[in-house]
């Protein structure tokens, strides 16, 4: 019987194997960086807004009446919005008020009081995923969506002609009410409270938006300019004054409002300034 000869380990080229191995590095590189990208995707949206659920204050703390509306059904009937509606009789405009990206309609209740006192009915809601609101990942396509379906309550639901209604945006709302009323030409007007010239910055600033294609990955934009580009109706913009003192610009893309507009600077909070509400009734007045 003859013997099977026994077998050899194959001889493999040391060259083979730092390339195989190179390939296999890169690979787990790629697929830890696809994962950060991923989980950049998922969560960029938590440094540009921060909503509270809680609601620890309501007009009935500055001695408001008030109604709390829950609109924007789903096709089973669940509310998807809630907010505030504040009549006044005989009002001339109803101003629909959208808050910005942090917080909820708490943090918002002295504006609204202030808006209130210049015999103004008000609309104040809180976005999807804030305050009592229908929870969800707030984005620019669901608060332009969700600003929308404010407008069409206050039209088909209040019977409100949209000729008599003032969008009012503060902070990250005020460029959000640009770009809702550039589509909606019919509305009186808009007020624009410290709307922001760089809205994006919290994300990508961040650190760890450098190690990923972050103006890729996140949609939103809140281009201030494009949307004002488009403005045909009356804005009224209110500037905060720096603590420092230094002179305050009115943001570039005022200069790039196709209808009237009016700058007005104030100290911050500016519902605080004494002059918030001579400026506003004037600028109401030439509407």
């Amino acid at each position: 019987m003859q013997h099977q000869p026994k077998p050899v380990f194959p001889n493999v080229s040391p060259r083979w194997l730092l390339g195989a191995a190179a390939i296999a590095l890169v690979v787990a590189l790629g697929c830890a960086w696809l994962t950060l990208c991923l989980l950049f995707w998922q969560g960029s949206w938590q440094l540009l807004y921060h909503p509270k659920i809680d609601i620890t204050r309501t007009p009935a703390t500055a001695g408001l009446s008030y109604e709390s509306i829950h609109f924007a059904s789903t096709e089973t009937g669940t509310p998807q919005l809630s907010g505030w509606w504040l009549p006044v009789s005989g009002a001339k405009y109803t101003v629909l008020y959208l808050h910005g990206a942090d917080g909820n309609l708490s943090d918002s209740v002295d504006t609204i009081a202030a808006m209130h006192r210049q015999n103004l009915s008000v609309f104040a809601f809180d976005y999807r995923g804030y305050g009592q609101s229908l929870r969800a990942k707030p984005s620019e396509k669901h608060v332009r969506q969700d600003a929308d379906w404010a407008i069409a309550y206050l039209t088909q639901t209040r019977h409100i002609p949209i000729d008599s209604i003032i969008l009012y945006g503060s902070g990250l709302g005020a460029n959000l009410a640009a770009e809702v009323t550039a589509t909606h030409d019919a509305l009186a007007g808009v007020v624009l409270e410290q709307p922001q010239q760089d809205p994006l910055a919290p994300i990508f600033d961040d650190s760890r938006s450098r190690m990923v294609p972050a103006h890729w990955i996140v949609s939103d934009r809140y281009d201030l300019a494009e949307a004002t580009q488009a403005l045909r109706v009356s804005s009224l913009w209110f500037v905060a004054q720096p603590s420092d003192g230094k002179p305050v610009r009115p943001p570039q893309a005022y200069q790039k409002a196709a209808g009237k507009r009016t700058v007005v600077t104030l100290t911050a909070p500016v519902e605080s300034d004494p002059n918030y509400s001579i400026q506003l009734k004037r600028w109401l007045d030439d509407l």
